[in-house]
């Protein structure tokens, strides 16, 4: 099943985004003189919404939103009586030190568990306030392995790590070398100098040897960086066969632009959690740019029933299909199931219930969840690769809906 873009993406302002949730905050409260209003679980959404994330943080909301939705029309948490999800959503700001003051905040108003993160940075700063209020917290999006490695009661991640993904990728491109006949041999690392891109400049840097590639360069540019020019002719100077780019979206793309401006004559764009390669926003407004390029991240098994289900009802909501929606609508499905399971709202049964999850009915290309020291050691991420309009999976083979097209075709 490829995946394809929907059809047209629903811009919603602040403004709106305040306006509405203040009007959902006034329905459910409500007095019962106009109906009875079952009680509800509230979930902590810390998520960026306004800040250089804002984006992303709006994409995260919706996934969220979108499994809540579903949950609470088919009949809420029915071991606490048809509770409802209730989400409330703390604004990281895109700052780890936001961050914090919204988890204490949002623990004082009673929240069951808190859900978000979207960047690594945060994700640190927001788990470690959370383990310190004792509310499970499970990481959406962020991939650096301190998010578990330190060992703090209740913080989880349902997703893979920095370890994982990488070790992946570069078992992935590895086997695309190989079956095109090894054409790749030299790579410059292009990353953003926070703790997700300077941390994956280090270990490709350290294991691509390993592998056969000789790394010519590695490059490090702040976030946010509104030009790329001086990069992208350093990359045409440097004749690198792959560029392999670690940063967040807005870099990402402008990278990718500066690449297929400045004709940098490379075999392959592979980036490891790609910020835009497995992004229909990126794929509709630079397609050029984006044409061939892949990337190693998080990402849906297109072939199960529930995210053919998934992906239609985005369409219909207008929403983009990126692993921001994906990781979060899954997360708040297992939340979900493990507050069903505790039949409580109380924090300590619930991180309980988390920990022994073997929740499975998700739309990832996972087995049954299964955490130790807080980290889901299913979790796998999966190859894909731009091709025309469409974002396929190339990587694993059992996920896979189509091939790798490599070396790149030269015009």
């Amino acid at each position: 099943m490829a995946v394809r873009a929907p059809r047209r993406i629903a811009r919603t302002s602040r403004r709106n985004f305040i306006a509405a949730g203040a009007a959902a905050a006034a329905a459910l409260g409500m007095p019962a003189l106009l109906r009875a209003q079952p009680k509800t679980v509230k979930i902590g959404l810390i998520h960026p919404m306004t800040g250089m994330f804002a984006y992303n943080g709006a994409q995260a909301f919706a996934g969220a939103k979108l499994a809540a939705d579903e949950i609470n029309e088919r009949g809420g948490i029915r071991s606490l009586g048809g509770a409802k999800i209730e989400l409330v959503v703390g604004d990281s700001q895109s700052k780890p030190e936001a961050a914090v003051a919204e988890v204490d905040k949002l623990s004082e108003a009673g929240v069951a568990c808190f859900l978000g993160g979207y960047a690594s940075g945060i994700g640190l700063t927001a788990s470690q306030a959370a383990a310190r209020q004792g509310v499970p917290f499970m990481s959406d999006t962020p991939v650096s392995d301190q998010i578990t490695g330190r060992g703090l009661p209740g913080v989880f991640r349902f997703g893979p790590g920095f370890a994982t993904i990488t070790t992946a990728a570069l078992d992935a491109l590895v086997a695309i070398n190989d079956a095109a006949g090894k054409p790749a041999k030299t790579v410059i690392l292009v990353h953003e100098d926070g703790a997700f891109g300077s941390g994956m400049a280090k270990f490709l840097a350290a294991e691509l040897p390993k592998r056969g590639f000789q790394v010519l360069d590695s490059i490090a540019h702040p976030t946010p960086t509104r030009d790329f020019t001086n990069i992208g002719l350093r990359l045409r100077a440097a004749r690198p066969d792959i560029v392999m780019p670690s940063s967040y979206l807005n870099e990402y793309t402008l990278l990718a632009r500066s690449i297929h401006q400045h004709r940098v004559p490379v075999k392959g764009i592979f980036s490891v959690i790609g910020g835009g390669a497995s992004n229909f926003k990126f794929i509709r407004e630079y397609n050029a740019a984006a044409q061939y390029i892949m990337d190693c991240n998080h990402w849906i098994d297109p072939n199960k029933p529930r995210s053919k289900r998934f992906v239609k009802a985005l369409e219909e909501r207008k929403v983009d299909l990126t692993y921001e929606v994906m990781l979060n609508y899954a997360c708040m499905l297992l939340i979900a199931d493990a507050i069903e399971r505790a039949g409580s709202t109380d924090r300590a049964k619930i991180s309980a219930a988390i920990a022994s999850s073997t929740f499975e009915d998700h739309i990832m290309p996972y087995g049954p969840t299964k955490f130790v020291g807080g980290q889901n050691q299913g979790a796998q991420p999966a190859t894909t690769q731009v091709q025309k309009m469409d974002i396929e999976v190339i990587w694993p083979q059992q996920f896979a809906t189509a091939k790798a097209i490599f070396p790149i075709p030269q015009a």
